[in-house]
């Protein structure tokens, strides 16, 4: 590896919520900065004015703070290569494609839309149905390579639209060795003359990348293996400005393949199969469609990115739940997968079951808050704790504490008395309502002294204490669930429990 600091960047474009592909290559990016004490730098790739949606920068930034993967440098705190977005750098870019010009490898085109379109009727007339611009082509558009010298000075000078394209070469291999795939090569007459600069002025992807890359010094690219095919374009463009030298270390992570494995996860897929694929919900601000994130659908953040980690990558020693630390510490980008990774949501809720369990009580029941307060109940922070440690077994989602533990907030408004009626005698009747009276009587409400009672009462009555321990369950929770019995009972307190088995004891009764 390059003694040189480790810089590495994501670089979003702001045109909506963020799929959890791109929160992985953040992560990523992320581990491997600090793995190796090095830098991790967000960039904003907003050259695109017509596909910029207000909103969705800052929306960025809060997914990754959510996640705990905080940029060093970028346009939220600035850092020694500002500005961090590309909008607010669009002069430096048209330097670097005057200077390919000049040099010979790009040119000034200056076709219309409408001859663009002619041009691609003519080549699927011929039978190629992906029509591109390319050597094949650029002899007869109307560009600086098929124009005068003359013509094309008085089209500038007149300020004609215009575009800046690579010029790609004819017969030549292009080849880099990626971190994941080894090495790679490609036929540079296989890809067409991509434009680097737009007739506003803005450039485009290929062009803004490398500048600045090479600007910002980053010195790893990691990004997901869509943009293999735009390799090529973007090494010959590092080579061609004389960069070389200095060109990061390539990365392009796997996939992550729908749950059957047939084809890249898409909001689509989310929305067919029921399950979230952007990492917070997403309003789009045109339609006012809400695509549902992660965040809101209940997962911790320490859950949602372990899950992310080993989609497609692993230590090798089997281990599946890691600390950020330990993610730092094991992270290696030669244990990343070639193939894609496929989604499982079922695996995601395991991952945020584990979460759930390590999580202390008090800060589920913060995080529960919010569950209580839509419904308008105000619970005790040390009382709702309490549920939480009772019920967090069972739960995937924080916001299933309701579910599991509904009735320690309010008494059962109706009771499953199928299950208590066939086996409902004048004996258990008089156990009931000589225990609460023992009940009364004690000091000490906690699991262990109201379980004894209970044991020895049922013993001296002559009635096996399982017979009871449902129709007491039932008293309490109006049903056959809930965690053990004597838990809920503590938890509720004397009163609430004495209270609840002599309304049960009438509905048993009826």
């Amino acid at each position: 590896m390059s003694q040189k600091k480790v810089r590495v960047r994501f670089a979003p474009s702001p045109t909506g919520g963020l799929h959890l592909g791109g929160v992985r290559t953040v992560l990523f990016n992320y581990l491997f900065a600090r793995h190796h004490g090095g830098e991790f730098v967000l960039r904003i790739e907003d050259t695109d004015q017509t596909r910029f949606v207000p909103g969705a920068e800052e929306y960025i930034m809060e997914c990754l703070r959510w996640c705990g993967l905080e940029a060093d440098e970028g346009p939220h705190k600035g850092g020694p290569y500002a500005p961090y977005r590309q909008s607010e750098r669009k002069e430096l870019y048209r330097r670097y494609a005057e200077q390919l010009v000049e040099a010979g490898h790009a040119y000034y085109a200056f076709d219309t839309p409408e001859e663009l379109e002619a041009m691609r009727e003519v080549e699927k007339a011929k039978g190629n149905y992906a029509p591109q611009y390319n050597q094949a082509v650029r002899g007869i558009m109307r560009n600086s390579l098929s124009l005068g010298a003359a013509e094309v000075k008085d089209l500038l000078e007149k300020g004609a639209p215009h575009v800046i394209r690579i010029r790609m070469p004819e017969q030549e291999e292009v080849r880099f060795t990626d971190m994941i795939r080894g090495e790679v090569s490609f036929q540079a007459n296989t890809v067409d003359d991509k434009v680097l600069l737009k007739a506003d002025g803005m450039p485009t992807y290929h062009l803004a990348v490398v500048v600045d890359d090479y600007l910002m010094k980053i010195t790893h690219a990691f990004r997901g293996e869509e943009w293999l095919p735009s390799a090529p374009v973007h090494i010959l463009l590092w080579k061609y400005l004389g960069w070389e030298a200095d060109m990061p270390q390539w990365a392009h992570l796997p996939l992550i393949l729908k749950p059957d494995g047939n084809g890249k996860l898409s909001k689509r897929d989310g929305d067919r199969l029921g399950f979230p694929v952007y990492a917070m919900n997403w309003t789009d601000p045109k339609t006012g469609e809400l695509t549902k994130g992660f965040r809101e659908n209940g997962f911790l953040p320490e859950a949602f990115v372990n899950m992310l980690a080993m989609l497609g990558w692993n230590d090798g020693s089997g281990q599946e739940i890691f600390s950020m630390e330990e993610l730092i510490e094991k992270f290696s980008i030669g244990r990343v997968h070639k193939g894609g990774a496929k989604f499982d949501y079922e695996k995601a809720k395991w991952f945020n079951h584990q979460y759930i369990l390590k999580t202390p009580d008090d800060k589920l029941a913060a995080l529960f808050q919010p569950v209580l307060q839509e419904k308008g109940i105000t619970a005790d922070a040390a009382y709702v704790a309490r549920i939480a440690g009772l019920v967090k077994e069972r739960c995937h989602f924080v916001n299933e504490i309701w579910d599991h533990g509904f009735f320690f907030f309010a008494k059962p408004e109706k009771y499953d008395v199928d299950a208590v009626k066939p086996k409902w005698s004048a004996e258990k009747q008089a156990f009931f309502e000589a225990w609460m009276t023992v009940l009364e009587g004690l000091d000490d409400f906690s699991f262990a002294p109201v379980e004894e009672s209970f044991k020895q009462l049922a013993a001296a009555k002559g009635i096996k204490p399982g017979e009871l321990q449902l129709p007491f369950r039932i008293m309490l929770c109006g049903g056959k669930f809930g965690p053990p019995v004597f838990a809920i009972a503590e938890t509720l307190g004397k009163k609430e429990t004495i209270e609840r088995m002599k309304l049960a004891l009438a509905a048993f009764t009826v």
